[in-house]
């Protein structure tokens, strides 16, 4: 990257890019009229694309041939970022918190050292100096229950603010100057702290600890919002910064200047939980709408006359359609929506309501597809055991599993999220939305496609070759650390964990009977892929013999929380796929039969309420837990098992069966829909007030729970729309732990109302789908979009390890406390903020699903 910020093209990227150029290319020759002239077409890195689209925005067009297709990340674009838009904020008062002044009330704690700066100052008064080594010679410590979830340890700062009273002030801002040497990814944490930590009206909090991202070798000006944290007793504010191995280029230490500490009263500031949108806010899709579907904005005038129409713009300026503003009363409140779905002109469009006007969205058919781009490049950039340029080496190669007298590498996949974990049924996950997203946009949008498979053939390797070839595999690991990649030196990791679980067997049989259906390139690798998921299979098969359902004991990966139904549906999906692949029929009546325990769970008779709420699913047949999630989701087997049986087995005497239960399903999703508008977020569902009862289920789903968990399950389940004295509708899941927020749980079941709608050809439950995504890139209370790069308003997210990434999705929206309302704070932090590869793969699964046909 230069000066200016733009991606310079190299010789190694156009190198990196000719293989998937020419693949993506291969399907299109016939669309030139001659050889040479596809040559010059792929030798023109920038201007030989111009005849061919690959995104909806010329810019990222540029910045994709530019990154060799995404085999190098794309730039981040900053100034349409949260924090730029913070920036602009009108200050009303403001006031130094003076470092040289105080540095007598500094304290460095751990390891490194502390000091006064005269040479690098952005005041030109000095600054506080923070330095560290970045590897100790001893081996990563750990907690006794994860040991290799592990560290070297902590270098802190923090000033003692004597219990000052600082309510006067909404944010803090400073400024920070990594000098790391060879360091590609830098960050460092801000705390704050109040004595009095005793609830207060207005006030969420009484400390926080908040990720800062940053940029090597400059000032970088930062601030936190600090609206929501209890600030009448403030006790210390501090800077920390955990070590964690060195990566290829990094150096021997790293040094970080602290400067210009500022607390500042802003206008307007950001709301953080509710409903209700901030003061002078347009709530909107800040991606875009699609052109034949609905289209809503919410209005918030705060404090001024109550606007009566609104306008959308053009890209000139002019006017281009007047409507309306509507008051709307829901369950939540009451609201100014402007509609205008009778609009259906494609292009890019600005809202304008009285002083208020949106930056351009998109109006159209394929408005998905940047996003597409960017969530690959979010992937590709997650990848594990690979060079990601800027971002780290070849990481993790001395990181090993054990089974059976054999070693195997776990160094590939992607990193399952902020950290570098790593769960290969994650990595599997993610596979198979690549590889669904490759077979929906191929001949649609053939580079994409193409970069798409690529990347799926990635996780696809990870996924074979971490088999033992007898039902076992090497499962996950808990991992902070960067390795040197030498075997035989003190930071070798070989505890990766290892099973032999009929579920993951399964859904891995799923994945590779899909991806020999897929992929139609490599006919030895089809070939390949048939023979190990019939194995995979019968390894399934003959655990779930000796075994049944159970055996989820590793609480750490994501699926302990599988419940019963769940699982024979997958037994069922499963066995549908290879009955696809191979047409052999004993697949097709294992499908059947498993799919019918999971049909005895469907509620089929309506509640005793006016609702006539039905068709959600219980977690086993003694029907007292319904099917839930906190964070990782599964939602969409449900209906990925019941419509992949009826494709395949139409004559079967048990379809009217099947498609009745999607039907149920598909109107259940309906009834929660009213229970969130104007927002399109789906409900996290229908809750029983004593689903505690079902101990096992309950522990399993809700990790870490503290002693009250079963009356603040009540507590909780009560703030949701009560229905019929035992049943409520819970607008976010009940969660009591760090394993919070809801995007892979909305995004499933969004998955599921694309499925459902699709089948039933029911345009309402493709809209419902639709609703999910605008939720995700803005039209959300706090009208931010959550990923980054996509649409306007991105915060910055959770990724200690490989700094911001275009494409970036976090794991989610949470809710506050034991009310039933959105939180989404200021602070970064796990886990509602922490970027995750599952959010990826939901999003993927979803937004092709909306791919104009």
């Amino acid at each position: 990257m230069d000066k200016t910020g733009k991606m310079a093209i190299s010789p190694t990227l156009a190198a990196r890019s000719a293989f998937i150029v020419r693949r993506a290319f291969a399907l299109l020759r016939s669309s030139f009229a001659a050889c040479s002239a596809f040559t010059l077409f792929i030798s023109l890195p920038v201007a030989g694309f111009a005849q061919l689209r690959l995104a909806q925005d010329s810019l990222l067009e540029q910045q994709i041939i530019q990154s060799g297709f995404i085999h190098s990340p794309l730039p981040l674009d900053t100034a349409n970022a949260y924090d730029a838009c913070g920036l602009k904020k009108k200050i009303q008062r403001r006031e130094p918190v003076v470092i040289r002044a105080d540095l007598n009330n500094w304290t460095h704690t751990g390891l490194g050292e502390m000091s006064y700066s005269t040479g690098k100052s952005f005041s030109g008064a000095g600054s506080l100096k923070m330095a560290f080594p970045t590897f100790t010679g001893q081996r990563a410590s750990g907690s006794p229950d994860d040991p290799d979830y592990a560290t070297y340890g902590q270098c802190r700062v923090h000033l003692d603010t004597k219990g000052v009273n600082w309510e006067k002030y909404n944010r803090i801002v400073f400024y920070i100057y990594p000098d790391g040497e060879g360091a590609r990814v830098v960050n460092l944490n801000f705390s704050f702290e109040n004595k009095n930590t005793l609830p207060k009206a207005g006030v969420n909090v009484a400390s926080v600890s908040h990720l800062v991202n940053l940029v090597n070798g400059q000032w970088n000006q930062c601030f936190l919002d600090i609206g929501e944290v209890r600030r009448d007793e403030v006790s210390a504010i501090g800077f920390s910064c955990s070590i964690k191995g060195k990566d290829r280029t990094t150096g021997e230490q790293s040094v970080y200047y602290i400067d210009n500490i500022e607390l500042q009263a802003v206008d307007d500031p950001e709301i953080v939980s509710g409903w209700t949108p901030g003061n002078n806010k347009l709530i909107y899709s800040t991606t875009g709408y699609s052109v034949n579907g609905q289209k809503t904005a919410i209005v918030n005038r705060s404090g001024k006359p109550r606007a009566n129409n609104f306008q959308l713009l053009d890209a000139a300026g002019n006017t281009v359609f007047n409507g309306a503003i509507t008051r709307e009363t829901t369950t939540l409140g009451t609201f100014d929506i402007a509609d205008f779905t009778t609009f259906r002109l494609p292009g890019a469009f600005r809202l304008k309501v009285e002083e208020l006007v949106t930056p351009p969205f998109q109006i159209g058919g394929n408005i998905w597809e940047n996003s597409l781009w960017r969530v690959l490049n979010f992937i590709f950039c997650q990848r594990c055991g690979y060079p990601v340029p800027g971002k780290h080496g070849t990481c993790h190669l001395d990181l090993f599993s054990k089974h059976d007298g054999k070693m195997i590498s776990y160094a590939g996949g992607w990193h399952d999220a902020g950290d570098l974990s790593q769960q290969t049924l994650q990595t599997g996950d993610v596979t198979y939305a690549l590889l669904e997203a490759y077979a929906k946009l191929k001949g649609k949008n053939q580079p994409l496609a193409m970069r798409l498979l690529e990347e799926a053939e990635w996780g696809l390797e990870f996924i074979l070759r971490n088999r033992y070839g007898d039902g076992y595999r090497a499962s996950s690991v808990g991992l902070l650390i960067w390795q040197d990649g030498v075997a035989g030196t003190l930071d070798d990791i070989s505890s990766v964990r290892v099973q032999n679980l009929a579920f993951d067997n399964f859904l891995y049989a799923a994945y590779e009977a899909y991806a020999a259906m897929t992929i139609d390139h490599d006919p030895m690798l089809q070939e390949y892929l048939q023979r190990v998921a019939k194995e995979d299979f019968e390894f399934a098969m003959k655990r779930h013999a000796e075994i049944g359902f159970g055996e989820f004991i590793h609480l750490y990966e994501h699926s302990y929380n599988t419940s019963e139904s769940q699982y024979m549906a997958t037994i069922s999906w499963a066995a549908s796929m290879l009955y696809q692949l191979t047409g052999e029929t004993a697949y097709a009546g294992i499908a059947a039969d498993y799919i019918r325990y999971t049909l005895a769970c469907q509620r089929k008779e309506p509640l005793n309420d006016a609702s006539g709420m039905r068709g959600f699913f219980y977690r086993d047949t003694a029907r007292i837990s319904i099917v839930h999630y906190i964070h990782q989701s599964r939602e969409q087997v449900y209906m990925q098992a019941l419509s992949l049986l009826c494709e395949t087995q139409p004559q079967h005497p048990e379809y009217s069966q099947w498609a009745a239960a999607i039907r149920l399903y598909g109107d259940y999703l309906k009834k929660l829909t009213p229970y969130t508008a104007p927002y399109g977020m789906l409900p996290s569902g229908v809750y029983h007030l004593d689903e505690y009862r079902d101990t096992t289920a309950f522990y399993h789903l809700h990790l870490f729970p503290p002693d009250n968990a079963k009356e603040r399950y009540a507590a909780q389940v009560k703030q949701g729309v009560p229905l019929d004295g035992q049943h409520y509708v819970k607008r976010f899941p009940v969660w009591f732990s760090i394993f919070n927020g809801n995007t892979a749980v909305h995004l499933s079941m969004g998955k599921a109302a694309a499925i459902c709608g699709k089948f039933l050809r029911d345009e309402e439950l493709l809209h419902i789908g639709q609703e999910q995504l605008y939720w995700t890139v803005g039209k959300n209370p706090f009208g931010q979009s959550l990923i980054y790069g996509e649409g306007h308003n991105y915060p910055q997210m959770d990724s200690f390890s490989s700094g911001e990434m275009t494409g970036e999705i976090p794991v989610g929206i949470r809710s506050l406390g034991d009310e039933d309302i959105p939180y989404w704070p200021a602070v970064n932090n796990a886990c509602y903020k922490e970027v995750w590869v599952t959010s990826a793969g939901k999003w993927l699964l979803l937004a092709t699903e909306q791919v104009e046909l």
